[in-house]
């Protein structure tokens, strides 16, 4: 082997190392890093990385390769002097394989990550210098990769992406320097760029609303037992709803006007409401609700009917998890407190309620519902709220507490009654 071909291996090899050094420190460098560099030498061409990162880091990706390609044809052809074809073969596979992984692989991107503010200063100006001479070749290279790639590709490489960032998030919560609950919470932000507002909502069997006719003192009556502080005001029917109910409005006018209570309607003081289509993305909503200052959104379907309504509040659960309150205590599935009267679960199946109060339901009963608080929506035609009641089979179950932020009903007391079955 000549000094030349010797000399020329180690200056690819070592370059090579180098644009790997360069490539994880420039990825892993934060934008505040950034911010304190832009005063030193190659600051400003951070900046430029830092609203163009592909730019730069795809011509480091393709001078590496050339580097590592051209070293492993001098290894080749020097092994080729020495040893038969098989054999120079397989020298060089190993001897490459070697020098990748440990002299450009791992040795480069350690020093790279722990050292990013040195390395990613000295590696920008030589991949900016790159970017001149190369430029033009690297998007040349993509345009033919994305050709030849099944279905939609990426125009500046797919390099620089949001599954490299979710990566750099899961070694950060493997290594112990992000908490559960915030590696959770962080690709929770990511997948809300993804998430419909249909997915979110609160379907349109779950709402609360108050028709347009009600008396302040209805409607301030239907705000305390749900617990929601706005309420959608219906007209004719729920794919007709006119407007939001705010407590404070009704609670406002009841107090400075005591005679309002029963003389004046829900719908003289409701504001208008925002409806949003079921297919516009949640992330977009929330941006539009912080902007406009809306609280309450009524999502409609394709054909203009009503189906659902969602919150701020909602977006955000989303992301940070559920929100409950101090209602929320985890009671039994089944309870007796006295021989005739227990406490349940509004989850609890329609099937072992009956087995424990010794009853049996006909099928119009229990007819496409499977829980007591589904039973409950069934027989009353609506959200049951606290205080609802219906009469069944000698048994009387009034819903108990409403938990979480969105008042959902968690248990039930049941009674022995005499009553005739109904609802109220």
């Amino acid at each position: 082997m000549d000094l030349v071909s010797i000399i020329s291996i180690i200056l690819l090899i070592g370059f090579a190392g180098f644009l790997a050094a360069s490539e994880s420190a420039l990825t892993s460098i934060s934008r505040v890093l950034i911010e304190e560099l832009e005063s030193k030498r190659g600051g400003h061409l951070l900046k430029k990385y830092s609203a163009q990162p592909a730019r730069f880091l795809n011509v480091i990706l393709l001078v590496r390769k050339v580097c590592e390609f051209t070293a492993a044809a001098l290894v080749l052809r020097a092994f080729l002097q020495v040893f038969s074809s098989g054999f120079a073969y397989l020298w060089t596979v190993v001897v490459m394989v070697v020098l990748s992984y440990v002299v450009i692989g791992v040795g480069p991107r350690t020093l790279g990550r722990q050292n990013p503010h040195r390395w990613a200063r000295a590696g920008i100006v030589i991949s900016a210098f790159l970017a001149v001479i190369l430029g033009p070749v690297t998007k040349l290279l993509i345009a033919v990769g994305n050709a030849i790639t099944p279905g939609k590709g990426f125009r500046s490489g797919p390099f620089t992406n949001e599954a490299e960032l979710r990566d750099l998030v899961d070694q950060a919560h493997e290594r112990g320097l992000v908490e559960s609950d915030e590696h959770e919470m962080i690709h929770s932000v990511f997948e809300l760029g993804d998430t419909l507002v249909r997915e979110l909502m609160v379907h349109r069997t779950d709402m609360v609303w108050i028709e347009q006719d009600k008396t302040l003192r209805q409607g301030l009556s239907l705000a305390l037992r749900s617990g929601y502080s706005r309420i959608p005001v219906v007209g004719e029917n729920l794919d007709n709803i006119i407007g939001i109910a705010y407590v404070k409005d009704l609670a406002k006018r009841a107090l400075d006007h005591h005679e309002a209570e029963t003389t004046e309607r829900v719908g003289e003081l409701m504001r208008p409401a925002v409806f949003v289509p079921e297919i516009k993305i949640a992330a977009e909503l929330l941006k539009e609700m912080q902007r406009d200052q809306i609280h309450l959104a009524i999502v409609v379907d394709e054909y203009g009917g009503t189906a659902g309504i969602i919150t701020i509040e909602d977006i955000i659960e989303e992301i940070v998890g559920e929100i409950a309150d101090e209602f929320d205590d985890g009671i039994e599935a089944f309870s007796w407190i006295t021989e005739d009267k227990a406490r349940a679960k509004a989850t609890l199946h329609i099937e072992d309620l009956a087995d424990e109060l010794k009853i049996d339901f006909e099928d119009s009963d229990s007819q496409d519902v499977d829980t007591i608080g589904g039973l409950m929506a069934q027989k009353l035609g609506r959200v049951p709220i606290a205080g609802s009641t219906i009469t069944l089979k000698g048994w009387k179950i009034t819903s108990e507490r409403p938990i979480g932020r969105r008042r959902r009903i968690s248990s039930v007391i049941i009674e022995r009654s005499d009553e005739e079955d109904n609802n109220e």
